[in-house]
């Protein structure tokens, strides 16, 4: 199958997708505007185009259509609803596949009656919309009444990188999160929290990694809380370093603030590397964690609910890897890599066939 991409090069979900597909023999193109930084592999061939985002998204139709009238794909494939997705409506190439990540259909149309407008004709000019998330898909369904059902197609995991290989302080109590530091994903919640836990348990640490824009913030938050020596600072960390970091985890936060974070990569990440998770009660985070079972689902914004989840797991040793075990085979059951990727390349197939 000859398939073209639509989305941003410099997403490792992108890369991710791109070459799986591309390790199966299919003929991957990727067509972008924001360059990969992550190998690419043999089968995928890179299209970079002409004009920068955002004004992109309508200047290079007239690219994106040459492109595609040499390449000739069986299918175009936009992940984004919002910018890509316009792309790939101007663009007017048939069939057309539209994966919807988050904040383009949680927070785009919210951000005036315009960009809802341009929402809608974007879904409504699919053949076909797939949601990472169950409660993505409802949120999709407000803006597109569609003949067929939206296909709810995780982001899974590589069962074989991410997997328990404890790499633990066992003089301390790690805990850590893996994003970027920004105030949707909350990592001021989680500080604030840890300073309240960290004066009655003084062997606890806390790690962030990722990097961001509010990273010098939280440092000097650090500091005026007491706990900056017991904080580390990571910065961002290529994906391939990821399990290193999450293996060194007793415990996995996640303390996001808004619905458009509407599927916890990072979690099921760390629930495949067997550590137990903390997440607060926003988007599709919920779904990845079986409360009280794999982890602890806390509200958001809320850095005493925090607290209380972080001293549980604290001072029950047991606790941690009862639910760090029930993780890893919860990760198995539902999100592994190469089933999602198989349900992909299925409706890739169905798509072809109507």
């Amino acid at each position: 199958m000859k398939i073209a991409f639509l989305a941003a090069g410099d997403s490792i979900h992108t890369i991710r997708w791109v070459n799986a597909l591309a390790k199966r023999g299919h003929e991957v193109y990727l067509l972008t505007m924001h360059a990969s930084g992550e190998p690419l592999h043999e089968n995928v061939f890179e299209y970079i185009l002409r004009y920068p985002s955002p004004l992109g998204y309508y200047l290079n139709m007239f690219h994106v259509r040459r492109v595609l009238n040499v390449i000739k794909p069986d299918l175009l494939h936009a992940h984004y609803a919002s910018g890509y997705g316009t792309l790939a409506r101007l663009s007017g190439y048939k069939p057309y596949l539209l994966s919807v990540w988050g904040s383009d259909v949680y927070d785009f149309p919210e951000e005036s009656c315009i960009k809802e407008y341009v929402l809608r004709k974007n879904l409504a000019s699919a053949d076909r919309i797939t949601s990472t998330s169950h409660c993505m898909k409802v949120q999709t369904e407000k803006y597109i009444k569609t003949q067929c059902p939206i296909e709810v197609i995780p982001f899974g995991v590589d069962l074989e990188i991410f997997c328990p290989r404890p790499n633990r302080d066992s003089e301390k109590i790690t805990i850590g999160m893996v994003k970027q530091m920004a105030p949707k994903y909350g990592p001021e919640f989680l500080l604030r929290a840890f300073a309240i836990i960290n004066k009655k348990y003084i062997n606890s640490r806390l790690v962030l990694v990722g990097g961001g824009p509010q990273e010098e913030e939280l440092k000097r938050l650090a500091h005026k809380l007491g706990v900056a020596e017991c904080c580390q600072f990571i910065g961002p960390v290529p994906h391939g370093e990821v399990p290193k970091w999450l293996n060194s985890f007793d415990i996995y936060c996640a303390p996001s603030t808004l619905d458009s974070e509407s599927f916890g990569v990072a979690v099921i990440e760390a629930s495949a590397c067997g550590v137990p998770v903390i997440v607060s009660r926003v988007g599709g985070l919920p779904e990845v964690v079986q409360n009280r079972i794999t982890g602890i689902v806390v509200p958001p914004k809320n850095d005493n609910f925090l607290a209380q989840a972080l001293e549980d797991l604290i001072i029950n040793k047991e606790l941690r890897q009862r639910m760090g075990e029930a993780g890893r085979k919860f990760v198995e059951q539902f999100y592994a890599w190469e089933s999602c990727v198989d349900k992909m390349e299925k409706l890739y197939y169905e798509i072809l066939s109507a």
